[in-house]
């Protein structure tokens, strides 16, 4: 399904920027997980402290398997955070659980963005799974009907990419606030809070950055085709 267009190159810079993003990420957990914080609580404890001051009382913390592996599950209304995450009493675990932890507040307040966001995902499970068959199918019978409806499908996944924006950002903010409330980090431990949620937000905006541009090159062909037919 790969063509050259004039939008290739910004494509492919926003794959090395996507890549390096992961990379920091990585880099900063390694790094402030190593980095005890001065409140000495563990990623678990910071979880279900927030938790239970904002009257969520009935969402569970647990562990699970994998690095990075962890969300906030609303059907099973549970916080699973990765094993390092759970037990350690880092600022990179401490921020990653709470970060977590704001997706669950965010959830209780009906966030706008968050509600949004999960009602999109069975459309958008639905339209990604069919949306490269059908490009593909156009770019190779060079057929722009097809390749239009290819266009719509993928436009559903970059929506979700862009309202995912919103909800990360809003919730690594909350983090920071409740952390900050709570007395789980100092003024000094700051720099490290804000580094560490930071690169994750990278990661969201890299792969945002290459959602859309794949999209305006779909568009691109698209016109491309429609010429020559």
């Amino acid at each position: 399904m790969f063509m050259f267009t004039a939008l290739t190159p910004f494509i492919l810079a926003a794959f090395v920027l996507s890549m390096w993003a992961q990379f920091r990420v990585k880099g900063n957990f390694e790094k402030w997980s190593r980095v005890p914080a001065y409140s000495g609580i563990t990623g678990a404890q910071a979880a279900r402290r927030i938790l239970d001051d904002n009257g969520l009382y009935h969402v569970r913390v647990e562990p699970i398997g994998g690095t990075l592996s962890d969300h906030f599950d609303p059907t099973s209304n549970v916080v699973r955070l990765s094993e390092d995450v759970y037990f350690g009493n880092s600022i990179a675990s401490i921020s990653i659980a709470s970060h977590e932890v704001g997706h669950a507040i965010q959830h209780k307040e009906r966030y706008s963005m968050l509600t949004l966001r999960h009602h999109m995902v069975p459309v958008v499970n639905f339209a990604s799974s069919f949306a490269p068959l059908l490009l593909m199918g156009g770019f190779f019978f060079k057929l722009s009907g097809l390749i239009l409806i290819g266009i719509l499908f993928f436009l559903g996944a970059v929506l979700f990419q862009v309202v995912t924006l919103p909800v990360e950002f809003n919730a690594s903010s909350r983090a920071k606030r409740l952390m900050a409330a709570e007395g789980m980090i100092t003024q000094e431990e700051k720099y490290g809070v804000d580094k560490m949620l930071g690169a994750a937000a990278l990661t969201y905006v890299a792969a945002t950055l290459m959602a859309l541009l794949q999209l305006f090159e779909y568009i691109w062909i698209f016109f491309g085709t429609r010429r020559d037919e």
